[in-house]
């Protein structure tokens, strides 16, 4: 008998898996902090013998060597990925034996990057699942445009090959379990479901249902803009990252959380956008902690800054601490908590800024007030609708546009509000006017707002 469990990570939107039998087991894409995966295994008492990657990540930093270490299990690594460190370099056709009767087989399929190996789980020479990592998603493939703009088509058409060779190779009933697609940028699209099979994929995945031209060409018209940080992953995990230190960060008080703000650091506000309009530290920023604050922080902030972060518990911050160092960032300088109105020195009082929504925003217009609307949505999502007369900055180019903001009162807007009071939180210390739209964009057109195409 064999086993499957997987290990969710919402806020980067991936999955790791831990797989094998009675006594010993395989992880797939572990995360940096590899605390739960040990846990997962005692809790099915049973030893890690192989920590096997899919590829080099370009989205998170993985904790597969310091896995490895720590177990003593076999660090498989595709052959062809360039890597800075000992490793059991996987080839395609390779197996390995988690157990009697249960095997890891390397599949090689190119696509999301060059050297993309999947695995299939063998239980007595037939496969019960396959571990797909950036290659065959649920709907979709991993997109092809992170390694090297001038490979992008032709990985793009190695992701089609390599679907159909798993789906060529495969039993319909087999299980797709991947590592990107609920949420993760790695995905060229996002996942609709929770589950699938290769039969499943064989009716609906594009790679599977298109011919190779049309397929390509719908991928790299969709492509979103890739996340700054992304630069940074693929070379911390080709080098190796270093263990990580989950250890509470200095304590910062009122005095101190002034000197960072003087010093062009980041003060992070990991409260709720409720609660950050309401009172706020003038300067900070707020990326709420029940959101997706290591995607966005570390796509906005300037690679290298120092970070430290308010939230009202410990346990908010040392959550947020676990998604942040997934992507690199793995020391906060200095973090504070309790009643916020111990962030402010004697004699200082909160900022804040008010909030609404769409019906607020068209009461307004209709009462003649001037205001810039500023929508901070990405692109594809603007394209297919938009309040009239509003000004686009995506919000992961905002922080480096807030010149181009028009004079007035800034009334921002997403999707839904979270990304607004990333927005909202920025303009304000900037020293702007602003006003937080937290609303769906579906309530614009109920609202009497005029939203057409661009």
């Amino acid at each position: 008998m064999f086993f499957i469990d997987t290990l969710k990570f919402e806020g980067l939107g991936n999955r790791s898996y831990l797989a094998g039998g009675t006594r010993t087991a395989v992880v797939v894409d572990p995360p940096r902090d590899v605390d739960h995966v040990i846990a997962a295994a005692a809790r099915r008492g049973v030893r890690i013998a192989y920590v096997a990657e899919t590829h080099v990540h370009n989205d998170y930093v993985s904790g597969g060597l310091e896995l490895a270490r720590l177990t003593g299990a076999h660090y498989l690594v595709p052959a062809a990925a360039t890597v800075s460190y000992a490793r059991v370099p996987v080839a395609d056709g390779d197996t390995v034996e988690v157990e009697e009767r249960l095997v890891l087989r390397a599949i090689a399929t190119p696509g999301h990057t060059p050297h993309h190996t999947s695995y299939a789980l063998e239980e007595d020479g037939r496969a019960v699942a396959v571990f797909t990592g950036g290659s065959l998603l649920i709907g979709s493939v991993g997109r092809p445009d992170l390694v090297e703009p001038r490979l992008t088509e032709q990985l793009a058409r190695a992701q089609h090959a390599s679907a159909h060779r798993l789906a060529d190779e495969l039993d319909d009933e087999v299980p797709v379990l991947p590592t990107h697609g609920f949420g993760s940028f790695c995905s060229s699209s996002q996942a609709e479901g929770d589950a699938t099979t290769i039969g499943q994929e064989r009716t609906s995945n594009d790679a599977l249902t298109l011919d190779v031209d049309a397929f390509v060409a719908r991928m790299l018209a969709g492509l979103e803009d890739v996340p700054a940080y992304y630069a940074h992953m693929g070379p911390a995990n080709a080098a190796g990252p270093a263990p990580v230190d989950l250890t509470p960060p200095q304590p910062a008080d009122a005095a101190r959380i002034a000197e960072r703000l003087a010093a062009g650091e980041w003060v992070v506000d990991l409260r709720s956008r409720v609660a950050f309009a309401e009172g706020h530290v003038a300067g900070s920023f707020n990326f709420e902690g029940d959101g997706k604050p290591a995607t966005y922080l570390a796509w906005l902030i300037p690679w290298g800054k120092p970070v430290t972060l308010l939230a009202e518990t410990p346990a908010q911050i040392a959550a947020a601490q676990r998604e942040l160092v997934r992507v690199g960032i793995d020391r906060p300088a200095a973090a504070a908590t309790g009643d916020p109105a111990g962030w402010v020195r004697a004699g200082e009082e909160f900022a804040s800024f008010p909030r609404t929504d769409f019906a607020g925003l068209a009461a307004a217009r209709e009462r003649g007030e001037q205001m810039v609307v500023l929508d901070v949505r990405r692109d594809s999502e603007r394209a297919k609708g938009r309040v009239k007369g509003s000004v686009h900055i995506p919000i992961h180019e905002l922080h480096g546009r807030l010149g181009e903001v028009p004079d007035g009162t800034v009334w921002v807007h997403c999707a839904g509000g979270m990304r607004a009071a990333i927005a909202a939180s920025l303009l304000d210390a900037a020293g702007r006017r602003v006003v937080a739209v937290d609303d769906g964009f579906e309530a614009a057109v109920d609202a009497g707002l005029t939203v057409t195409r661009p």
